[in-house]
């Protein structure tokens, strides 16, 4: 049987190309599928302890089973259309999730969700900024498995709002190059209490900063490095099979 297999962040660097075919044996693995790459790249080995994987945009340990034309991704840890929106969901309940290759306007995403019965809300942004630990920073450039990313921005918001007495929540993710100062991810929650709004926003950015697969590379005036993060202990990894 034949399955694709998709590669992100360094781990495209390190096998050469985003994308693969495969055959492998009927009721071959996830497991007998990292074997074979393996053999084919040595350097594969050393990242497999923090690599996550996802099977047809969920989740998946090294011992599921895999059918004819599965997809298979291969996420190092996080560190993240034709319209403004690239891929989007939109809920019944009026929550909103999207990534874009343009700047976020959170006034239009706050307007989306704002009804007359909330109190509050609630807008975090998190931009980039000139420099990491002293070294300065050109430029930064986000990229993602956007298919999965955008669901699991639902899955997470979906929780969120289900916790905390909220009425609705937006997760929205630029991706490509991002200049200084400019807005990377912004998450707004509106509440009838600030309180709630408060709690929900950060619990939203932290769980979409270690469950969502995007992946950033921070370039600097001698050199780049994709930024290595460390997934949430709900993420299945290699290592945990």
């Amino acid at each position: 049987m034949q399955v694709r297999v998709l590669f992100f962040g360094i781990l495209k660097e390190m096998v050469g190309k985003s994308a693969d075919l495969i055959d492998l044996p009927d009721g071959a693995s996830v497991r007998d599928l990292l074997a074979r790459y393996q053999v084919q790249n040595p350097r594969l080995k050393e990242s497999l302890p923090s690599l996550a994987l996802a099977v047809n945009q969920q989740y998946a340990g090294p011992d599921t089973r895999l059918s004819p034309n599965d997809e298979v991704a291969l996420l190092p840890p996080v560190s993240g259309g034709s319209g403004r929106y690239t891929h989007e969901i939109s809920s019944s309940q009026g929550h909103f999730y999207a990534l874009t290759r343009q700047p976020i306007d959170s006034r239009e995403v706050a307007e989306r969700l704002l009804r007359g019965e909330d109190g509050a809300v609630v807008v975090f942004e998190g931009v980039v900024r000139n420099n990491t630990k002293g070294r300065p920073t050109r430029f930064l450039e986000y990229e993602c498995y956007e298919a999965m990313a955008v669901k699991m921005m639902a899955e997470i918001g979906g929780e969120i709002a289900g916790a905390f007495e909220i009425s609705r929540i937006a997760m929205v993710h630029r991706l490509g190059r991002l200049e200084i100062g400019e807005a990377s991810v912004a998450i707004i929650v509106t509440a009838p209490h600030r309180k709630a709004a408060f709690a929900a926003a950060l619990e939203g950015i932290n769980r979409l900063k270690r469950l969502v697969p995007i992946w950033k590379k921070e370039h600097f005036a001698d050199g780049e490095v994709w930024v290595e993060g460390e997934w949430d202990e709900q993420a299945p990894k290699v290592a945990h099979g």
